[in-house]
């Protein structure tokens, strides 16, 4: 049995450097895995806060780079809303830098409404219209917010901010053929958009009523005229249509559900001052001005299509008559206390024109003559005619069409000329 001494000190050197070395060896291996296994807690703590610093950056990137939010914001917001009338209203408009959302706003706040503009100022068409209609509206006192509906952090920052008693939904994405080209946007706009809205409105305290733009283009392929509220809509000819005819079924159900008072109103191709380039009678001036032909289009058997041109400004009173007779809407925490009303209004002039009479007036009115290529009309979701029946909106909104197409087209061409500088080269860009 060795000693100690032997133990300590082996008298076979080799022996002793042996079992030193494997010794040495054990020891840096473990030293080695620990230092390995500090590394790798070091290396994982250390992307934990790159990806957190990321995140945190992101987040300030988009909120610093948005385009509402702050202090400045939320003051310039309560502003607009402010009611200066006794039993007014607070008012969130929807496409407020749009044709139709712009003489709304105008109307609400020069009678002493509180209004708050929303808009995505996207590029369908050209967004400088918009954004001189948003200088018009900003001169009055009412802030455009620029983001898109769809937004549902907005809409709840909006509400809690302010107590809207009522809403005016006209942003949408419009135009019939358009949709061939881009159907998602049309998903996107006329129905996400109005979801997320309708949810909005649903949670908001208290309730706002709901008064929205459906479209006369839901009545499809429907030959009854003049198109009344009660024709059957199953059979819409574009994805237009369609997506207007879904919001009128999706605003019902949250109507039915939650107790969300709603007013539809369907338009009847709306023209005046400011409105849409991508309208006939806008695109029509544009080109006689420049001297280009213009196209226009007939139906079956050589018929000449029809529209019931609808005057903004008549547009506009059934627009408020609306919001005036909307009725309250009874939810209360998302839940539903009582009926809520739930109307559709057609908004029309109920004296369609031809589109070669519509022609005829803009040559007298523009003094040029139209080079003119006539040819059918494709299948691109249009329809032949339209024709309101406004029984119902006379009754109930006490809604009056009073200017016809001769006198609202000369107060387009007059607006036009002004605003494209037609005038002695100067440009004036006025209302009227």
């Amino acid at each position: 049995m060795p000693s100690l001494e032997e133990e300590l000190f082996p008298s076979t050197p080799g022996k002793f450097k042996e079992r030193h070395t494997m010794n040495r060896m054990v020891h840096r291996c473990c030293a080695s895995t620990s230092t390995m296994f500090l590394w790798a807690l070091f290396l994982i703590a250390l992307t934990a806060s790159y990806l957190s610093f990321q995140s945190f950056m992101d987040s300030g990137s988009r909120y610093f780079s948005s385009t509402w939010g702050g202090l400045h914001w939320e003051r310039q917001v309560r502003a607009s809303a402010q009611i200066r009338r006794h039993n007014g209203m607070s008012v969130l408009v929807t496409g407020a830098a749009g044709f139709v959302g712009s003489h709304v706003s105008l109307a609400l706040k020069k009678r002493g409404d509180g209004v708050v503009g929303l808009d995505n100022f996207n590029d369908y068409y050209d967004p400088s219209l918009k954004k001189s209609r948003r200088e018009l509206l900003g001169a009055q006192g009412i802030f455009v917010v620029e983001a898109d509906v769809d937004d549902g952090r907005l809409l709840a920052k909006l509400f809690e901010m302010v107590a809207f008693t009522h809403v005016m939904h006209l942003a949408a994405q419009a135009g019939v053929r358009y949709a061939m080209e881009n159907p998602h946007s049309y998903v996107h706009s006329n129905i996400a958009a109005l979801v997320t809205l309708l949810e909005a409105c649903k949670a908001a305290e208290p309730q706002p009523a709901v008064v929205w733009a459906s479209s006369s283009s839901v009545y499809g392929l429907n030959e009854k005229v003049p198109f009344s509220e009660s024709d059957r809509t199953d059979q819409p000819a574009s994805l237009y249509a369609a997506t207007k005819k879904a919001g009128e079924e999706i605003t019902h159900t949250y109507n039915h559900i939650y107790g969300l008072s709603i007013t539809g109103l369907r338009f009847f191709t709306v023209y005046g001052p400011w409105g849409r380039p991508d309208m006939a009678y806008f695109s029509f001036t544009r080109n006689i001005l420049q001297g280009k032909p213009i196209t226009i289009y007939r139906g079956k058997n050589r018929a000449d299509l029809a529209r019931d041109f609808t005057y903004i400004d008549d547009i506009v009173k059934g627009c408020v008559a609306s919001l005036d007779t909307a009725g309250r809407s009874t939810g209360s925490g998302g839940k539903k206390r009582g009926p809520a009303p739930y109307r559709i209004f057609n908004l029309g002039n109920t004296s369609p024109v031809t589109v070669p009479m519509m022609v005829g007036i803009l040559e007298k009115h523009l003094k040029v003559k139209a080079k003119k290529t006539v040819l059918e009309m494709p299948g691109n979701g249009d329809v032949p005619f339209t024709h309101a029946n406004i029984s119902s909106a006379r009754r109930e909104l006490g809604y009056k069409p009073t200017t016809d197409l001769q006198t609202g087209l000369k107060k387009f061409v007059k607006w036009y000329l002004s605003y494209y500088g037609y005038n002695q080269g100067r440009s004036g860009k006025g209302f009227r």
